[in-house]
């Protein structure tokens, strides 16, 4: 059997500000706009956004991006408003 991952569900109180990242800043298209439901196409993978609170574990869920040119990219989701940290290669 092989799985393939197809839809990360982030849970938020605060819609209309998680919307607003992931469309404006970050530039995904939204491709579902029900109430207390969005999902945005992230190539390959999709994010839904679900009205409510997350109660499993403590720390909050990663989603990583990739990008060819990490500079550009940094300084292009900067100028859209994104709070990013310092950049560290490993």
């Amino acid at each position: 059997m092989k799985l393939a991952m197809r839809r990360v569900v982030l849970f938020t109180k605060n819609m209309p500000a998680m919307v607003a990242f992931y469309r404006d800043v970050l530039g995904l298209p939204l491709t579902t706009d029900e109430k207390g439901w969005k999902e945005f196409d992230a190539g390959g993978c999709g994010i839904a956004l679900h009205n409510g609170t997350s109660r499993i574990g403590a720390r909050p869920p990663k989603i990583v991006f990739w990008a060819g040119d990490v500079a550009a990219a940094r300084e292009a989701l900067a100028a859209r408003g994104a709070k990013i940290g310092k950049v560290s290669s490993g």
